[in-house]
Order: structure tokens, then C-alpha cells, then sequence
């Protein structure tokens, strides 16, 4: 629960550091309101957590059974669902790591980040972004490494 709270506290503090937000007493106050909520209500976060559990593990299945290219290797940092990762962060957000064989040794990598944004779409629809973005990071090598 802390860390849900302090997820909130830092949003509101870099809402009100933003020099090109204009900050509205309203806006900070609906970010407090949902704090006092979470802290009168920690069941809520529990259901949450559940939740995006679930999600992950959906989201875990259909990345499986994705036709990715042969030459793309994935690695999950997902705590409590699959984690493929050495040094898994377990202090960040949960993340899908994306690792391009070029060669014996080119082997670039992208972390594909889960926060708790992606988390409001589909199980279906972060796999595509999840794709569109391992597609785009192919690209992006393959370009590089053509010239």
C-alpha cells in the first residue's frame, strides 16, 4: 500500500513542479481525494493488485504464443506471474525484456516497460503494443546495422 501512496504523492509533486503545467486546486485536489480513499479503503488495492495480476498473466499467455521473429529473444521481469530475468528489478515496474541476435556478439536489448498506464488497456491490446514496439526496436537496429 505504501507504494501505491507514494506512486500518488510523487505524481501530485511533479504535477506541481511542472513549469509548463498550469497546476488547478482542483486537479491536486482529486489526486489527494483518491489518497484518502486508498488509505480509508486498502481492500481496494488488494483487488487491484489482483487484477493486474491476472492481466499480467493473460498478457504473459498470449506474448508465449505470439509469431515473433526467430531472431528476437524475450525475457520477463513480471514479479508473482514470470520472471525469466537474472537480476530482475522488483522495485520498478514489471517489464518485458527484448533481445535482438544480430550476431555472436551484437545482441542489443530494449526494456519494455508495464506501468500502471499500459495496465488500464487490454491483455490484448499491450501484447500489440508490446509487438508494435519489439518491431519498431527491430527496425530501429536493422537500420543501424545496414547503414
Amino acid at each position: 500500500m505504501e507504494t501505491e501512496i507514494k506512486e500518488k504523492l510523487e505524481e501530485i509533486v511533479a504535477l506541481l513542479n511542472d513549469p509548463e503545467e498550469t497546476v488547478l486546486e482542483k486537479e491536486v485536489k482529486e489526486k489527494l481525494e483518491k489518497i484518502l480513499a486508498l488509505l480509508n479503503n486498502p481492500e481496494k488495492i488488494v483487488m487491484g493488485k489482483k487484477e493486474s495480476k491476472e492481466k499480467l498473466e493473460k498478457v504473459v499467455a498470449l506474448l508465449d504464443n505470439a509469431m515473433l521473429d526467430p531472431d528476437i529473444d524475450i525475457d520477463y521481469c513480471i514479479p508473482d506471474v514470470k520472471t525469466t530475468v537474472e537480476n530482475c528489478d522488483t522495485s520498478s515496474d514489471p517489464y518485458v525484456l527484448v533481445t535482438y541476435i544480430v550476431g555472436d556478439y551484437n545482441k542489443p536489448t530494449r526494456k519494455i516497460h508495464l506501468g500502471s498506464t499500459a495496465l488500464l488497456s487490454t491483455p490484448e491490446k499491450i501484447v500489440n503494443q508490446i509487438t508494435f514496439s519489439i518491431e519498431e526496436f527491430k527496425g530501429e537496429i536493422d537500420s543501424v546495422e545496414m547503414g
